[in-house]
């Protein structure tokens, strides 16, 4: 009796571990075969999480403010920040620095100003914002809707990407954010390990950070998610694209390359492409590529069988790359037909999207 509890309870433990197995399996599958709408739909998640309480950004030029001066209504007014940064007041002979102040500092200061020349004793002021026209962030490239929004508070690269619809389907794995500095700054990497700031010459007034779309979306780490600037251009690239061909592949076509930070290589293209079919003479693959320096085409001979069995090294893919995959009655080199083959074999876009 003890001896078949113990199987019993052993036969238990065993089934759990397999089924918390197959779980994590199927988990991992599900993140691997995410659809463009689920990656956008976690972008307006994780934007949500990481919405901040709302303050005062930082004034600048050609923002228009109202400002009130209470029980003294010939002194309020309407004012926009020059170019220069200052307001003009009734009465102050002296414009009022504005630009890089929050409201709050403004209303001080102005307080300040009317106290001291006399115009008013124990002034009490209030300024607000009309019209916010100084911290525009553009949002271009690869997303729903390019975009152009105003900074009225801190706000994440998320949040930025969420305002212009989220990433399209072909969207590269990188996101870039040129940030204008002033030449004698050194921008501050929020990360040497999480994001790659590019530093142009001593004299550049703009670098460039490039942060991981994958990293972006599933690392956790808040480093990535940083808070963009009045100024910022944010890009998303999209993604090059290789072409799988031949009658050695389940499905031929042209496929976008969403490769979480990982390098493409032949036989993820072959995976992208449903795999091999029974008659496919795998080792007999080609990789054409046209050379950048002379445009010419080169072919790369690629052994997939070998690849499968770790005998040799598998072969990464650059965008625009064509994989042949030859049948057994097929001929291995393109040569002729294979512009041809492109456009009647891909009429439409394959994309594969694994964020």
């Amino acid at each position: 009796m003890v001896s078949t509890v113990r199987w019993a309870s052993g036969w238990l433990v065993g089934f759990c571990i397999c089924m918390m197995f197959a779980g994590g399996l199927l988990a991992a599958q599900s993140q691997d075969e995410s659809t463009p709408q689920q990656t956008n739909d976690r972008i307006q998640q994780l934007a949500a999480l990481a919405r901040t309480t709302n303050t005062d950004p930082p004034l600048g030029a050609g923002d228009l403010l109202h400002v009130d001066v209470f029980d003294v209504p010939e002194l309020s007014r309407d004012a926009r920040v020059t170019d220069s940064g200052v307001i003009s007041f009734p009465l102050v002979p002296e414009p009022i620095p504005a630009a890089g102040l929050t409201t709050f500092q403004l209303e001080q200061k102005i307080e300040q100003v009317l106290s001291a020349d006399g115009l008013v004793s124990h002034p009490q002021v209030s300024v607000f914002v009309k019209e916010q026209a100084s911290q525009p962030v553009t949002i271009v490239g690869a997303v729903g809707h390019p975009t152009v929004m105003q900074i009225v508070r801190p706000t994440s690269l998320l949040e930025a990407l969420a305002s212009a619809g989220g990433v399209a389907d072909d969207a590269g794995s990188m996101i870039l954010i040129t940030r204008a500095v002033p030449a004698e700054q050194h921008m501050e990497p929020v990360s040497t390990k999480t994001v790659n700031t590019e530093d142009p010459a001593p004299d550049a007034e703009a670098k460039t950070i490039k942060i991981s779309m994958y990293e972006l979306l599933n690392s956790g780490n808040s480093d990535y998610n940083i808070q963009v600037r009045g100024g910022d251009i944010i890009s998303v690239p999209r993604a090059g694209v290789v072409y799988v061909l031949g009658f050695g592949v389940a499905q031929q076509g042209e496929y976008v390359l969403q490769a979480r930070g990982d390098q493409i290589t032949a036989l993820k293209a072959v995976a992208l492409a449903h795999g091999l079919t029974s008659f496919a003479k795998a080792d007999d693959s080609v990789i054409m590529r046209t050379d950048p320096k002379t445009g010419k085409r080169v072919e790369i001979h690629v052994h997939l069988k070998k690849i499968q069995q770790h005998k040799v090294d598998d072969v990464p893919l650059l965008s625009n790359d064509i994989l042949y995959v030859p049948d057994s009655k097929g001929r291995k080199a393109l040569a002729r037909g294979t512009e041809a083959a492109i456009g009647i074999g891909t009429s439409v876009a394959i994309y594969h999207v694994a964020y």
